[in-house]
């Protein structure tokens, strides 16, 4: 089995390889091709959480282990850690481990951007494009969006101006058109694309976006949990990574109350024309996307 470190897993996943895979996963979710289920959670000590998160289609079979542990920090360790572990499906052949943080980054960033090129207006696609957050969610979804708009503006608002213009450098050292922000409300209305990652459990983006808006959020992914508010999720499209996590994950929607009869899946919204109004796509998250990420690694690794 190739272990790959944090580094070689982000080398392993280009964004382009991965819209393609996550592309065919949707298309693979269509046939029925592919089997996840929900994913499960054990309590640990000192309110730590492990995750099990599952996924195979008739080739390759994988495994996300996360733990999360808010006290690491006191103790000069991440908060979250994980792994992925890729086996083929026939005979349970252990064939890759990558960085399980990598692939949760890449692959989130890489699923907003496929949904944005599918339900985002033509005119919401040339932005700017605003990011709510300056964590490792907000910086895969800066660097991926940079990767498909090679000239578009990007806004970085976070509660800490400091980290958000530590990105902004980040992203500038890379040619990248970026600029930390104070004023959230300054910049919102002009934004033809919104990128919400944070863990708020309250509202973070006002309910003032333009009329065209692609809003894709990210950061919340419990009940309790929520980055917009009720208002602007009932007025918009909705359109969630899959129907059954969001039920169950979808903090947004969740607490607007919404109607579920109208929230669609990815899979299939993304075979439908642009929406000209404002666009809701909530990702709470599915192993799914890691399989999708698994085989791009595998591509690359020139693993069959």
């Amino acid at each position: 089995m190739r272990c790959l470190s944090a580094e070689e897993t982000a080398t392993c996943l280009p964004w382009n390889a991965l819209v393609d895979e996550l592309h065919r996963v949707l298309q693979a979710m269509r046939d029925g091709r592919v089997v996840a289920p929900l994913r499960q959670q054990l309590e640990l000590s000192r309110g730590g959480v492990l995750l099990t998160m599952p996924a195979a289609d008739d080739d390759f079979a994988v495994v996300k282990l996360v733990t999360v542990h808010p006290h690491n920090e006191t103790l000069g360790m991440p908060r979250v850690q994980g792994e992925v572990v890729v086996m083929r499906a026939e005979s349970g052949e252990r064939l890759m481990w990558l960085d399980g943080q990598v692939v949760t980054a890449r692959r989130t960033a890489a699923l907003s951007l496929l949904a944005a090129q599918a339900l985002a207006s033509p005119q919401a696609q040339r932005g700017p494009l605003l990011i709510v957050g300056a964590g490792t969610q907000a910086e895969a979804h800066l660097f991926a969006f940079a990767d498909a708009y090679k000239d578009m503006h990007i806004f970085i608002f976070g509660r800490n101006l400091a980290r958000a213009q530590a990105l902004a450098a980040r992203a500038a050292a890379q040619g990248i058109a970026a600029q930390a922000v104070d004023d959230l409300q300054a910049v919102l209305p002009e934004c033809g694309m919104v990128i919400t990652a944070t863990n708020s459990t309250s509202p973070v983006l006002p309910d003032a976006v333009r009329e065209d808006a692609f809003i894709a959020a990210i950061g919340a992914f419990t009940p309790s949990m929520a980055e917009l508010p009720p208002s602007l999720v009932r007025r918009a499209r909705l359109v969630v990574d899959t129907l059954d996590g969001a039920r169950h994950e979808a903090g947004d929607l969740i607490q607007a109350e919404v109607d579920w009869t109208r929230v669609e899946a990815l899979a299939a919204a993304v075979l439908g024309p642009p929406h000209s109004g404002v666009t809701v796509f909530k990702s709470v998250g599915c192993a799914l996307w890691d399989l999708a990420a698994a085989r791009a690694a595998l591509r690359c690794g020139k693993v069959e």
